[in-house]
């Protein structure tokens, strides 16, 4: 009743249910990180994928002897059962000590198969998570180092998934590859088997594999398509459910439980509905096989059961066909399985080399040198910087922080003023220009010894998991603990931690989930004080605090700052009134720069947003709000 209802609804959002478009309909990049099925063969991903194989050669050569023992053990045991019977129990030759050696034979091939299956499995596995190890430990090391750029416009969700889900599925490749080697040959050896024993009844057996070749090759593009149109259903779902639960807040405030149950439950049936569809496709094969099986034991019992009432054929030789053809269709199934594996296999591999293949754009040069004792002197000469060709959001920016000095840089949102932060610590490398630290370009460093003498505070502090200890000498893990109290101490963060039940020993929740917004801030100030970089950039690091807490921190920050050259954003223009100088960007470009005294003097940009943080819209003349709202105050 409530679902009717909410669907209802839909019309007064102009939305009717019916109208809405098809939950299949995604778009290309979507469709493409969701494919499921690629080449069954990719030479540039087998390739790439080889490096990480040729560590462990021996071993898979050692579980390809133990899959070729197994394929053979496999073929004997139908044959000693044959002899058994023919020879053992009812031949001319039949004895005890015959019919003991026959078992003694028999016992001997099934504990070698035995033996050999679990070495196979033992080391394939093995291999397996090696190469998965390797991989991850690769793709990690690499996703490190690209440029921020890369990061800037991929979902997290699609580098985890590739992360985690698509190098399972090359450990899947690894893992089922030798197997398949075993099946491929262990089909072989049945089929001549059964035509050195007995070629027409062989051949009357073999009748039935074009049969199954053709219902799999019809049955294959079909159950591919199903499957594919699980997957998707299936992220759908996902998705929503992130959305709700990463949402939930809002959901709750705005009254939107109903309908977005309804929602969910049209995403949800969705996929029920592939999953079911997917599900048949994956079992019909299974009756179909069964079928086959019985019909191929029907044509040996009644041809060959004819043929030894006739005395043509031995009774161990059909008996040998009968436990044949149980073992004939497990390597076709498996082989057919193993087609799938790769096919996901090599579309996996794609994706994952693609992200391996994303290019390093900010790297060491071949000749970089460290920098050493640094005193934090910044040059900005001619800067022009962008995030996308020919969008400059810097335009021939030229500015000199000298040594120990407190430069806060002020302008309306969009104006280029964490890029420039984001410059100096090189994430990005300017268009044109230079940056120069001591003298030095930028570009012609190290980036480790650049990130050793840079701090940074940002306005959303990310701490990791672990101890507060631990994140508070995340730069400087050698630090002592009396310097971690003491840096707590000077921005006002040991008294919280104090309380803390176990203090400094606090296990932090992921992002610090049980500290409050203005804590992780705190920790994150006692985090740059501990790193003792002779530069600090502090970018909006007091905008997510509460009053109280903000001057306890302007009151560390006079000791943080001392001896330091500090990069200030602050959008509470209150917080960097003593700041030596502050530079005013707009669209890019530096319009204004002196000390907060001078430029209120000017009347200028800065002293209109001044004025406007500590007054209110209805208090402001238009022309000043339509010149800070205007179109050339965005970029």
């Amino acid at each position: 009743m409530i679902a009717k209802t909410i669907r209802e609804e839909f019309h007064d959002y102009g939305i009717p249910v019916e109208e809405r478009p098809p939950l299949a309909v995604v778009g290309s990049q979507i469709e493409r990180d969701e494919q499921l099925f690629g080449r069954a063969f990719d030479k540039h991903v087998m390739r790439r994928f080889l490096p990480y194989l040729l560590p462990y050669k021996k071993t898979l050569l050692f579980a390809l002897a133990a899959v070729f023992i197994f394929t053979v053990s496999q073929i004997a045991i139908p044959l000693i059962i044959r002899s058994a019977i023919d020879v053992a129990v009812i031949g001319r030759r039949a004895s005890v000590k015959n019919l003991l050696t026959v078992v003694f034979a028999f016992l001997a091939a099934i504990t070698v198969n035995y033996l050999a299956n679990f070495f196979q499995d033992k080391v394939t596995s093995r291999v397996g998570e090696r190469v998965l190890f390797d991989l991850r430990r690769s793709m990690f090391q690499h996703l490190q180092r690209v440029a921020l750029s890369f990061m800037d416009k991929t979902e997290v969700g699609r580098l985890m998934a590739r992360l985690q889900g698509d190098v399972y599925a090359l450990q899947q490749f690894v893992e089922s590859s030798v197997s398949a080697i075993g099946d491929l040959v262990l089909l072989i050896g049945i089929i001549v088997a059964m035509l050195i024993m007995h070629v027409k009844l062989g051949l009357m057996t073999l009748a039935i594999i074009p049969v199954l070749f053709a219902i799999r090759f019809t049955w294959l593009p079909r159950a591919r398509e199903a499957f594919l149109g699980a997957r998707q259903r299936s992220s759908s779902v996902n998705g929503a459910l992130a959305e709700g639960i990463n949402g939930v807040r809002t959901i709750q405030a705005m009254g939107r439980e109903d309908v977005n149950y309804v929602l969910f439950d049209d995403k949800a049936r969705e996929n029920l509905k592939a999953q079911l569809k997917g599900a048949r496709f994956a079992q019909i094969m299974i009756p179909i096989v069964d079928t086959l099986t019985g019909i191929a034991m029907a044509v040996v019992i009644i041809v060959g059961g004819n043929l030894v009432l006739s005395g043509a054929l031995e009774l161990g030789v059909m008996v040998a066909f009968i436990f044949f053809i149980q073992r004939f269709f497990a390597p076709i199934r498996s082989i057919t399985l193993q087609y799938s594996v790769m096919q996901r296999a090599m579309a996996s591999g794609q994706r994952i080399f693609e992200v391996m293949d994303v290019e390093i754009d900010v790297k060491d040069g071949e000749n970089a040198e460290a920098l050493r004792e640094v005193q934090g002197d910044i040059i900005f000469e001619n800067v022009t910087f962008g995030y996308e060709p020919d969008r400059p959001i810097l335009k021939d920016i030229s500015f000199h922080v000298r040594p120990g000095e407190t430069v806060a840089l002020v302008g309306p949102t969009g104006s280029g003023k964490t890029s420039i932060t984001s410059l100096t610590h090189r994430f990005y490398d300017v268009w044109k220009g230079r940056i120069l630290i001591d003298g030095i370009d930028v570009r012609t460093v190290t980036q480790e010894s650049l990130g050793k003498n840079i701090a940074m505070v940002l306005q959303e502090p990310f701490l990791f998991t672990g101890t507060i200890l631990e994140n508070i000498r995340y730069r400087r893990t050698g630090a002592t603990m009396e310097q971690v109290i003491a840096a707590a101490e000077a921005v006002g963060a040991h008294r919280f931690i104090r309380n803390l039940a176990e203090g400094y020993q606090t296990e932090l929740e992921q992002g610090g989930g049980n500290l409050s917004r203005g804590q992780k801030q705190l920790l994150s100030f006692a985090r740059a004080l501990v790193a003792d970089s002779p530069i600090l950039v502090l970018d909006e690091a007091t905008a997510n605090i509460d009053s109280y807490t903000e001057r306890v921190i302007q009151k560390a920050l006079e000791r943080l700052l001392e001896g330091r050259t500090a990069l200030v954003i602050a959008h509470r223009l209150s917080t960097i009134r003593g700041a030596d100088r502050i530079i005013v960007i707009q669209d890019g470009r530096i319009v204004e720069s002196d000390t907060h005294e001078k430029l209120m003097e000017r009347r200028g940009l800065y002293a209109r947003l001044y004025t406007m943080n500590f007054a209110s819209f209805d208090d402001m003349p238009k022309e000043l709000i339509n010149d800070l709202t205007g179109d050339q105050s965005r970029t």
